[in-house]
């Protein structure tokens, strides 16, 4: 590892951010898949996050995705999950949406 003037380089890229971030992969199934035009996405959170705080950020980036929020399901790494569940770095979130069909 290459060190700047007795830090490594670990160090500095540690300093320049704002604090350890995890990354997860949402899924998009149905509307949802629909509204944002994508089946899955890489999204960036704080450590710590909670799926509450993912979704905040999906709705900033896909504000059409309101129209689906009080009635979605949620899983974290395919089982059933609240908004109040925390993320882990590699986790899956999958955004199910109602499903209807005959």
């Amino acid at each position: 590892m290459e060190s700047v003037e007795g830090e490594t380089r670990t160090d500095v890229e540690a300093r320049g951010s704002e604090g350890p971030s995890v990354k997860i992969k949402v899924l998009f199934f149905a509307r949802a898949r629909d509204l944002t035009g994508l089946t899955d996405m890489p999204l960036e959170v704080s450590s710590g996050s909670a799926i509450r705080d993912c979704m905040s950020k999906l709705m900033a980036t896909f504000p059409s995705l309101e129209e689906i929020r009080t009635c979605m399901v949620l899983a974290l790494n395919e089982e059933y999950t609240t908004e109040s569940a925390t993320v882990k770095d590699k986790d899956e979130l999958a955004i199910i949406p109602p499903i209807s069909g005959g």
